[in-house]
């Protein structure tokens, strides 16, 4: 059945292993998190931390989707994680790699994240303005939202209702032209 992996040149020590139990995961910190990492790449996680936590001083350190997260005014605004060859800053929004498109032209980037290798010397500068980006980014997103969502309810209803009328002004016009056009019955 695994004779594929084997022909491959892959050590292969027996089935998968399914029903395993998966590593703990409930971080109570971003302290935690660090700890779980390997020895080599505690101090680099923790410099990204620290460039982080000074670039957006206002940010809230959190846990969230098992990673950091650093949040304004309550949504994430940057997220960061630990793996085997790299470190990674998410999201890398558009807006991110537009403006930052030649600092960012080393790293690799796909799907809304930064990867760094863990063999370079952590980009102080660069994490530093992506993060005051994102920050900016999620303020403005979040003042948005609350803008929408303020609107005074006689503004809504108001709209409403007009739109109401349009459709209903719309369908008896089209009542009406279709009146209009059709033939009158026919008698003998």
């Amino acid at each position: 059945m695994f004779a594929y992996l084997r022909a491959a040149g892959r050590a292969l020590s027996g089935p998968p292993r399914l029903n395993q139990p998966m590593a703990n995961t409930d971080f109570k910190s971003v302290d935690d998190y660090i700890a779980t990492k390997p020895e080599a790449m505690r101090p680099i996680l923790a410099r990204v931390r620290s460039v982080i936590r000074k670039a957006i001083p206002s940010a809230v350190e959190a846990i969230s989707y098992q990673i950091p997260a650093y949040k304004v005014d309550g949504t994430a605004a940057l997220y960061f994680a630990g793996w085997k060859e790299h470190y990674s800053l998410y999201p890398a929004t558009g807006q991110v790699v537009v403006r930052f498109g030649d600092e960012l032209a080393r790293y690799k980037i796909s799907k809304g994240t930064i990867r760094f290798p863990l063999d370079e010397p952590v980009p102080v500068r660069l994490i530093a303005k992506i993060a005051k980006l994102r920050a900016q980014e999620t303020a403005e997103y979040v003042a948005s939202k609350a803008k929408a969502t303020s609107r005074p309810k006689s503004a809504v209803k108001a709209k409403r209702s007009t739109k109401t009328s349009t459709k209903t002004s719309t369908k008896t016009r089209a009542q009406r032209a279709s009146k209009a056009t059709k033939p009158a019955p026919k008698t003998r």
